[in-house]
């Protein structure tokens, strides 16, 4: 089948058998607007689905997508920020109270960090990105590994530590970690078989979502 058509069809599907269970919910998030307690920073990778992964309902995530879930630092030139004003909106109109950074397996991103790309315009805007990646892709370096597989686990989580870190030079964050009004955390998805792992700041590793503690504060 067409890949619009296939969308089509899933919307027909949607409002015909599912928008009910969801209705009284949209009405109530029109009627009174969003407030959602979590930024959720994920990745642009059409494998990634947040609200299928974790059962999130319509108004519980406000969602930031960009190729390797990356942080931009705070900078203050005035250009054309997309991702540092979701941020921004996210902390200072909506009040969210966490902000999750997601990484993934098998993610093109990080991978990329290690080859050569093009330099030409078409490859531009990727190229000054992917420089985002750079001082996780130092980290990583310094480690050893027996497989290319580790390694390339091991950049990506190291690079969710990193984007989580530049959250951290928003004002408006440092503000309300001072004040104990927001969490930072590091998650850490598997593509095959779903597991998350988070990371743990008492002791600086990754574990099971299902050892989280609440109680635990950027």
């Amino acid at each position: 089948m067409n890949a619009i058509k296939n969308l089509i069809r899933g919307n027909e599907l949607f409002k015909n058998y599912h928008y009910a269970d969801y209705e009284d919910e949209i009405k109530e998030l029109i009627k009174h607007g969003q407030k959602p307690d979590i930024l959720f920073i994920s990745c642009c990778d059409s494998r990634i689905t947040p609200d299928l992964m974790l059962g999130s309902k319509p108004g519980d995530l406000f969602i930031l997508r960009n190729i390797g879930n990356f942080v931009p630092p705070y900078d203050n030139d005035l250009s054309y920020h997309g991702s540092a004003s979701a941020i921004e909106y996210a902390v200072s109109v909506l009040n969210v109270k966490h902000i999750i950074v997601c990484g993934h397996s098998y993610c093109g991103a990080c991978k990329s960090a290690f080859e050569e790309i093009p330099n030409t315009q078409n490859y531009k805007n990727i190229k000054k990105w992917l420089k985002l990646a750079d001082e996780a892709k130092k980290i990583t370096l310094r480690d050893t590994y027996k497989t290319e597989f580790d390694m390339a686990q091991a950049m990506e989580k190291n690079s969710v530590l990193c984007q989580k870190k530049n959250l951290h030079t928003y004002p408006a964050i440092k503000e309300k970690l001072l004040k104990n009004e927001i969490q930072l955390h590091a998650w850490y998805i598997h593509l095959e078989g779903a597991k998350i792992e988070y990371y743990n700041n008492e002791i600086n590793k990754y574990e099971d979502i299902s050892l989280y503690q609440d109680n635990i504060f950027s």
